[in-house]
């Protein structure tokens, strides 16, 4: 028993020390580098085989997949000028107004968010954002933050708004109107809410006016047949939500597609693309599975379904803000994918009411909002901003985050239970 404690807290050493070395980046080293080298000191402390490693980073192949798809269409609208195009007519629409142009992109970012995924904003959205501030010559900071934010805010609008929907819920994920009813009205007070302090926080930058007469660029054929392509993953994935599919493979399968089509109409090489395609991200979510497969082993999840079970028998609305709100912070602390792997694990032996699966699921997707590696998705987005030559340190987006996550994270937790 001593020896098996021992394990557990070694195990839970390494697992904490790789997320902080996410969260702080020493030497500003790339994010990936720490949960591998948590992966790999498990494998060398006898605490994992490296059989059962390979194993657990297999179980993110979905996961790497629709990443691989997305990070491929992105990288094709970077060089094809579609981004451009599309940041002249937003600024063009914006007439001058800051504020419409903050509004305009944050109705995008919902759009993206909702139909993409909240990786595709942070993929997609991000370099389009900045070539928009960057037409209207305003500050692209306070645009930029919109593809951060409402990355989470919007992603449990539907089923394939985020990845970590899926990984929740797992092979139980409710028919599409039954999605609808149990989350339309936390999703709106949501996105609202963080339009709102988002808003109220960026007013001072917001305040001077931007660019209105600009010369909007046409679209190269290449660019309209990215946008085709992004347009048909859209459908695609919506079509495989209503399937019940797994997203992975479709996206992967519509990214490389519109990569071939546009290749070959334009009779380059596939390197001009791979080679702008942030691939480190992969190696850092296989990182994840194998530090959560772990985790799991310590006996944690046992407990937590226990403790679940019983804070759900003696109230269920006091579980469900409870859970949520837990589970919100838990979120930024090991990244929420790492937190939606264990609820979902916690979910199957507990069977708690659904309101409380609901919470679990809004407190993974909306938590992260508060630190700037709480989500996959905003560490995505900070990859896109370096290669813009934008960064944004941990205790800035914290400082933010504590005033725009709180209050939208209470206001869907309230809406969950009005709805039930």
């Amino acid at each position: 028993m001593i020896l098996a404690a021992h394990a557990d807290g070694l195990t839970w050493s390494i697992a904490g020390a790789a997320t902080a070395g996410v969260i702080a980046r020493p030497w500003r080293l790339p994010e990936a580098i720490w949960p591998v080298l948590g992966a790999a000191l498990l494998i060398l402390s006898g605490l994992m085989s490296w059989q059962e490693a390979l194993t657990a980073a297999g179980r993110g192949t979905d996961v790497y997949l629709f990443l691989t798809g997305m990070m491929l269409l992105a990288e094709l609208a970077r060089c094809e000028g579609l981004f451009d195009t599309l940041a002249a007519l937003a600024v063009h629409w914006a007439k001058g107004s800051a504020g419409a142009l903050f509004a305009l992109l944050y109705c995008v970012g919902i759009a993206v968010t909702v139909f993409l995924s909240n990786d595709a904003t942070a993929v997609v959205l991000t370099p389009a954002v900045y070539a928009a501030a960057k037409a209207a010559r305003a500050k692209p900071l306070p645009y930029l933050l919109i593809c951060a934010f409402i990355a989470n805010a919007a992603s449990f609008v539907l089923p394939i708004s985020n990845p970590a929907n899926l990984v929740l819920f797992g092979g139980h994920m409710p028919p599409l109107m039954a999605w609808l009813a149990r989350f339309t009205l936390p999703s709106f007070l949501a996105i609202v809410a963080t339009f709102v302090v988002l808003r109220l926080t960026q007013r001072a930058a917001l305040r001077q006016d931007v660019a209105r007469n600009i010369v909007v660029p046409s679209m190269k054929p290449g660019g309209w047949l990215t946008l085709y392509g992004i347009g048909a993953t859209a459908v695609a994935l919506l079509t495989a939500s209503a399937l019940g599919t797994q997203l992975g493979l479709v996206t992967f399968f519509a990214g490389g597609l519109t990569a071939v089509v546009v290749l070959l109409y334009k009779s380059e090489a596939s390197w001009v693309v791979l080679r702008g395609v942030s691939w480190s991200v992969l190696p850092l979510v296989a990182g994840l599975f194998v530090l959560v497969e772990s985790l799991k082993r310590t006996g944690v999840i046992g407990g937590l379904a226990t403790a679940l079970s019983h804070w759900a028998a003696q109230s269920v609305e006091s579980a469900t803000l409870g859970s949520g709100a837990l589970i919100a912070v838990a979120s930024n602390l090991m990244n929420n994918l790492s937190t939606g792997l264990i609820a979902a694990q916690v979910l199957a032996q507990s069977h708690p009411p659904a309101a409380v699966t609901d919470a679990l699921l809004i407190g993974v997707d909306l938590g992260p909002n508060l630190s700037i590696t709480g989500s996959l998705a905003t560490v995505l987005w900070l990859m896109a901003l370096r290669r813009e030559g934008q960064a944004v340190g941990f205790w800035e987006f914290l400082k933010l985050g504590a005033l725009v996550m709180p209050p939208a994270l209470l206001l869907a937790l309230a809406g969950l239970i009005f709805t039930a």
